[in-house]
């Protein structure tokens, strides 16, 4: 995640995000961030308030700075673009100290102002719709809490899945576990969440099966807990399924990868956005991932 350090000539005692709005041409929402999450400060690195006055002649501040590790937008629209997030990468660093993570991308081929309109997590690849401003952005987030899309997914799942069903099951962040990590529960507890499961084919030397999943409801781990909970955690989960000292190993990022391997059965997690549906302008967009791996891996006769 590089961060710029950058100077500004200021005027003195003037309220800090005023300047920043009247002079360098920020919007209120984007200097109170930058002002909140201590990137702007004085030459003695002491960072400014909100409705401080400016201490000084200038100010510094810390602009995050896309850069490439080679991954491209899948399509590039008039207002927005779509990126084939390949698995292990997050899609918004977690600190400063974040090497790399997909807004870097976005921000690189976009411009600073383009951003991603929901997540998918880090383990999980395929689409992410991203807008390349503001209003655009806030747009498309709108769609989604709105669920005005169609979305589907693939996985590999464990063990043979001979018919579509439909799980029906509420879910609740489980107990007291570090890190986040979701339960069924029964229908008076958590919040509605549906799942459709498409058996697609069957690879009995692995005892795998490849399943289109298709969330009704968008719950946190809805796919791995519903999945699970019918007997069919997916390929490489290390947090559903498998012994809660491992799990939570893993959610502290104290889980080796041989450990994992070993665990879980794979280096990551078998799961794919693979198709998204919706409709900006009036325009109708079907987009599917390019993405083979998960093909590619349920294909394969490793042992």
């Amino acid at each position: 995640m590089p961060f710029t350090l950058k100077k500004f000539d200021a005027i003195k005692n003037k309220k800090i995000q005023i300047f920043m709005l009247q002079d360098l041409g920020y919007k209120p929402r984007s200097a109170n961030r930058l002002i909140s999450r201590a990137r702007v400060f004085d030459s003695n690195h002491v960072p400014y308030k909100i409705n401080e006055l400016i201490r000084e002649d200038s100010i510094y501040i810390a602009l995050f700075e896309g850069v490439s590790r080679g991954l491209k937008p899948l399509h590039i629209f008039k207002d927005f673009a779509i990126f084939d997030k390949p698995s292990n990468l997050m899609i918004h660093p977690i600190s400063k100290n974040t090497p790399y993570s997909l807004l870097d991308e976005i921000r690189y081929h976009l411009g600073e102002n383009a951003n991603q309109a929901h997540r998918i997590d880090a383990e999980t690849s395929g689409l992410v719709l991203v807008g390349k401003n503001e209003k655009v952005t806030n747009k498309l987030a709108t769609m989604f809490e709105n669920k005005e899309y169609k979305k589907s997914y693939l996985a590999i799942v464990e063990g043979k899945i001979e018919k579509e069903q439909t799980i029906d099951k509420n879910l609740k962040k489980e107990g007291k576990a570090i890190g986040v990590r979701m339960t069924t529960c029964e229908k008076d507890e958590g919040k509605e969440s549906i799942t459709h499961i498409k058996p697609l084919k069957y690879n009995e030397k692995k005892d795998i099966t490849l399943v289109e999943v298709t969330p009704i409801t968008g719950r946190q781990h809805q796919i791995r807990v519903h999945l699970y909970s019918i007997g069919h955690k997916i390929l490489g989960d290390p947090i559903y399924g498998i012994d809660d000292d491992i799990a939570e190993d893993y959610l502290n990022k104290k889980l080796s990868d041989e450990d994992r391997i070993k665990a879980s059965k794979s280096h990551r997690l078998w799961l794919q956005a693979n198709y998204l549906e919706f409709t900006y302008d009036k325009v109708i967009y079907k987009i599917y991932s390019k993405n083979k791996d998960i093909y590619n891996e349920f294909s394969s006769l490793r042992s």
